[in-house]
């Protein structure tokens, strides 16, 4: 009797997505997301699931290597970078194991560049369709990557706008057209020609990052919304121009911001209808995440917690995370409490391919989906230099200096602000971090931070302060 095939793997990483933004919760109203709620209908949300960072090179860094990346010294945008030599991702461990792997999509870890080591051939994806975001103040244009539109918006618009030409396998590759369309439309070729071989495949949309408007004329018209122009240096200066274009003074900004959402949603269904029609449902493990809480700036919504994006209240690191895979024995429409980090995707998705490596600071989660133990972990970590936080199965300290430059630039710019001072809060019974508790329960700030401090200098071994 042959051995069962090993699962396939399938990541489907967001960009910003609000963590009231998914129809079935019943949050919000204007919100349809009926691939999501299938995918939730299916398999198990998790309640308590965070990112490593509320920023998006810190965080995927983490993602893709399952250690925390403040390992090699990262904390925030100045000193993003991705994993060193010796750091293996989960593509090279995956491949490794014998699997096809694919990468489709935004990639942003740093200052990254053609041909280093972030560029997803160079760490383990045998095939790659993506933009280099950190060439382009951190975004990727939805419309638009060309050299011609290069040409049109100048060198600093097509910076800023991020118009620049995409990569296929390491190699310049040009499109005029809808991003998210395309990246369905490849990962769904690459199931299709790996069906026969147990694969692993992320799919990183740049939807729903700002900026929203960038929506082809076909949706605008049956949305009814106008179309706005992007940057243009003859015209105005930069930020004052970014000031009108987000929230709260982007008219219609929340319409362009879930038209983004919907758009996204429907490529994933049409991926969970692919994995169906081939016979791969049963046997394939699909996650969803976003790479950080909701922006502020993006109309996201983060209800019921408090903060976003660039903050360490729950708004900026807890987020959106499903988990299905049938035939894994993960359960069918369940909410699953307990600390969840997407640290935990790589040892995993590993787990699942029958490998191990023991470098990880995430932990398998598998045995936790199928409710057969509790979450391997105790506490979460996060430290951004400027602001830092720890949370254990209950309680989270955080601490954040307001007056930092870094929080005054986030409170000016992206109208957020991270807060100021150490505060303690009960989330089992304040999960909007309305009530500090730091005088009432001195002594379990103070292991708290303990705690943080202990940790801060395990993983800061050899690292600046």
């Amino acid at each position: 009797m042959s051995s069962p095939r090993r699962p396939n793997v399938i990541w489907i990483v967001s960009d910003d997505h609000g963590y009231a933004d998914r129809s079935r919760l019943g949050v919000r109203d204007d919100v349809s997301t009926p691939a999501l709620d299938r995918l939730a209908g299916e398999g198990v949300s998790c309640t308590e699931a965070y990112v490593s960072a509320p920023i998006c090179s810190p965080s995927r860094a983490g993602l893709v290597t399952g250690a925390h990346q403040r390992r090699w010294g990262v904390r925030w945008f100045d000193d993003a970078a991705f994993a060193p030599e010796g750091m293996p991702t989960v593509a090279e461990l995956m491949r490794g194991e014998g699997y096809a792997t694919g990468y489709f999509g935004k990639v942003h870890y740093g200052p990254e560049r053609p041909g280093d080591r972030a560029c997803p051939e160079n760490h383990g994806f045998g095939e790659s369709f993506y933009g280099l975001a950190g060439m382009q103040q951190g975004r990727l244009n939805y419309l638009r990557h060309s050299s011609a539109a290069v040409d049109e918006y100048g060198p600093e618009a097509a910076w800023r706008m991020g118009v620049l030409p995409l990569r296929e396998n390491g190699e310049e590759a040009e499109l005029e057209g809808f991003l998210t369309w395309e990246l369905g439309r490849r990962a769904r070729d690459f199931v299709t020609r790996h069906a026969g071989e147990p694969f692993f495949l992320q799919l990183a949309f740049n939807a729903v990052h700002n900026f929203t408007w960038q929506l082809p004329d076909e949706e605008l018209a049956a949305r009814g919304l106008p179309r706005r122009a992007d940057w243009d240096d003859d015209v105005s200066d930069y930020l004052d121009w970014y000031d009108g274009a987000i929230s709260p003074h982007l008219e219609h900004g929340r319409e362009y911001y879930l038209a983004q959402l919907e758009l996204m949603d429907a490529e994933i269904g049409k991926l969970l209808d692919l994995l169906d029609e081939r016979g791969l449902a049963e046997n394939t493990l699909v996650v969803y995440l976003t790479d950080n809480g909701g922006s502020a700036c993006n109309y996201g919504d983060n209800a019921p917690l408090s903060g976003s994006k660039y903050t360490l209240w729950e708004g900026g690191v807890r987020v959106p995370m499903i988990a299905r895979w049938p035939g894994g024995g993960l359960p069918s429409g369940v909410d699953r409490d307990g600390l969840v980090s997407a640290l935990d995707l790589a040892p995993t998705a590993l787990a699942a391919a029958g490998g191990a490596w023991d470098g990880f600071d995430g932990r398998d989660q598998l045995a936790h989906w199928r409710g057969e133990a509790g979450s391997p972990h105790e506490a979460l970590y996060w430290d951004c230099g400027f602001q830092w936080a720890v949370r254990d199965a209950r309680y989270k300290l955080r601490h954040a200096d307001g007056g930092d430059p870094t929080a005054r630039a986030i409170a000016q710019v992206e109208h957020t602000a991270v807060g100021d001072g150490t505060a303690l809060f009960d989330l089992a019974a304040d999960p909007g971090e309305t009530r500090d508790l730091s005088a009432e329960l001195p002594g379990v700030a103070a292991r708290l931070r303990a705690e943080w401090e202990r940790w801060r200098d395990e993983v800061g071994a050899g690292q600046s302060s």
